[in-house]
């Protein structure tokens, strides 16, 4: 009977020691997961904004779909322009004399490819809809819309994911308190996202540390 209650606490002190072992260890390997996918799906988010930018200055407006984006990627070009000061002499009926005028002109240089400008020879805009380590090939949630801002009609456009896709193998009570983040060293909220669809911005929601992962 002694001999089965010292193993009894020998295996009672081996399960303690885990489980505090495991409280300590458990969010530092939490956060190295975390900021190694989150940096993945940044640098994506980042490719997404990048390419609508290139959307909007040729289209006037955000693609509303990825298939359109891809598409535009592949075919789209943009306009190389050179503005020049100018002017001529043009007669006035008003004063009865010739008046200089100025004005300014725009030439077209040439074009470029879109795909070329932004990604060269790299064919990852392919997959730009598709999440980083996504378990069962989730894609990126993306809407493109207009507000209306002081009387002028703004395209906008919004990218997200939720961190429950990303982080889906993580402990829940760990997901839990990383869903109801708030603070400027983190990313706020539920998701991972570039853009609004109720502001005119295209800014992401995660902090400057992401940045700094991306350009390493």
């Amino acid at each position: 009977m002694k001999t089965i209650i010292q193993i009894v606490l020998w295996v009672g002190c081996i399960a303690l020691g885990y489980l505090i072992y495991n409280s300590i260890t458990g969010p530092i390997k939490f956060k190295e997961v975390k900021q190694e996918r989150y940096a993945q799906v940044v640098a994506k988010l980042k490719d997404i904004r990048n390419s609508q930018d290139a959307y909007k200055t040729v289209n006037g407006k955000y693609a509303n779909d990825f298939n359109s984006l891809i598409r535009f990627i592949d075919t789209g070009k943009y306009v190389i322009t050179q503005q020049r000061d100018s002017s001529f002499m043009e007669f006035d009926k008003a004063y009865g004399i010739d008046l200089l005028k100025e004005v300014k002109i725009i030439d077209t240089l040439g074009f470029v490819s879109v795909k070329d400008s932004l990604f060269k020879k790299d064919s990852r805009y392919k997959t730009l809809m598709d999440v980083p380590t996504a378990p069962n090939g989730e894609k990126f949630e993306m809407k493109a819309a207009f507000v209306e801002k002081s009387g002028y009609r703004a395209p906008v456009f919004e990218a997200k994911v939720d961190k429950n896709v990303i982080l889906y193998d993580q402990p829940k009570d760990l997901l839990a308190r990383e869903n109801a983040a708030l603070s400027v060293e983190e990313v706020n909220g539920p998701s991972i996202r570039v853009g609004s669809l109720d502001e005119v911005s295209t800014s992401g929601n995660w902090p400057p540390i992401y940045d700094k992962k991306n350009d390493q």
